[in-house]
């Protein structure tokens, strides 16, 4: 029995682009599906409730954070990610690899696995594919992922061939320490730099090892977004279109609309809850930095289009007025309004996708925000 399963439910006829449906065994969410990424057993400035509120149906949570605080032991103690975080939907943990590897200067990559300096303490840690196994599993989260070598951008080809080897043998020696593969599916992750060839390489391997979902990672790392948009067209056919597609770490606006129409069905970011707490928000009409003097006398919402809480009660006047003092509730209030609105943006996607007109809402929604339309 496999812990999830996708539910296709239309294709597209204008671009391909999948509407879908993963069932999990703390219930199932719509795709494609923009993630909320709530690092350390929480998304700064929400709880569970406000994030319900908005209609998240999965959260993501990291393993690497939560490995080093408060610990995987102590959150398997308290019954399991869902129950120490009060959440009763979805959870997919990733497997930590991003950090680590981010660790630069601080860590050393060998066949085993990578050995690193704690960023919290300096004590050194080795982490392998077992361990973020181990970790996962006492977190219980209902997605698992495994655990892959990211490579920097730019990266020699030599270099980005063997860190794909590298991941496909890591990738087996995950799936053979999974210990709960009824309840958690493990995902399988594609590697390979900007490169066509290591793209359709990595896909094929991890492909062949048959698990319940594939991962695109590695991207979304500096590289041009038609660098990415071609490393998408290139491995998407290569994955199974019975299972989820998910492209890790991406989040604005653009990426979701374009990675939806080359076959994504799931995405994930920290951009709304970041650019949130430093005033920066996303609207109908394009971003505004709401600490702008501008808005010092502007009674209206931050978003006329938006029902969200933070529009419906608070002007940009006062909202300004919060981040100018530094009172906690004004990153709140942002961090509130930017999920909703790429929450609500994916089920527009959703929408378009139902009425075969995905490329036509693109090129209407960049060029009221303010995206050059290809």
């Amino acid at each position: 029995m496999q812990a999830i399963r996708y539910e296709l439910i239309k294709t597209c006829k204008q671009t391909g682009a999948r509407l879908g449906r993963v069932h999990t065994p703390h219930g199932s969410f719509d795709t494609p599906a923009f993630m909320p990424v709530g690092t350390q057993a929480t998304v700064k400035g929400m709880s569970p409730d406000e994030l319900k509120e908005i209609d998240a149906q999965i959260i993501l949570s990291n393993t690497y954070h939560l490995y080093m605080r408060p610990g995987n032991e102590l959150i398997k103690e308290a019954g399991g990610l869902h129950r120490f975080m009060n959440w009763d939907r979805p959870i997919l943990t990733d497997s930590g690899g991003f950090q680590v590897f981010s660790l630069s200067d601080l860590r050393n990559i060998t066949e085993e696995g990578v050995t690193f300096k704690s960023h919290i303490d300096g004590s050194r840690h080795l982490f392998t594919p077992e361990l973020a196994m181990k970790i996962q599993n006492d977190l219980g989260s209902d997605i698992i992922m495994c655990f892959d070598e990211c490579i920097p951008y730019p990266c020699e080809h030599d270099y980005a061939k063997r860190s794909v080897e590298r991941t496909t043998r890591w990738a087996e020696r995950c799936k053979k320490a999974h210990m709960n593969p009824e309840k958690q599916a493990l995902f399988g992750i594609v590697q390979g730099g900007v490169y066509e060839d290591l793209r359709v390489l990595s896909a094929k391997e991890i492909v062949a090892l048959d698990f319940p979902g594939y991962a695109i990672g590695g991207l979304s790392v500096g590289e041009p977004a038609q660098d990415m948009y071609r490393m998408l067209e290139c491995t998407v056919p290569h994955l199974p279109e019975d299972k989820p597609r998910y492209l890790m770490g991406v989040g604005s606006p653009d990426y979701l609309i374009e990675g939806a129409i080359r076959g994504i069905d799931m995405f994930d970011c920290v951009l709304p809850t970041r650019i949130g707490r430093n005033g920066t928000v996303m609207t109908s009409r394009g971003r505004i930095i709401i600490r702008d003097a501008k808005y010092a006398r502007d009674f209206g919402p931050m978003d006329p289009e938006c029902d969200c809480y933070a529009c419906r009660n608070f002007s940009r006047a006062y909202i300004r007025h919060l981040f100018k003092a530094g009172e906690i509730l004004g990153l709140r209030l942002a961090t509130w309004h930017n999920l909703k609105f790429l929450l609500d943006l994916m089920k527009k996607v959703r929408k378009a996708i139902i009425d075969d007109r995905l490329a036509d809402f693109r090129d209407e929604f960049f060029s009221v925000y303010g995206y050059n339309v290809k």
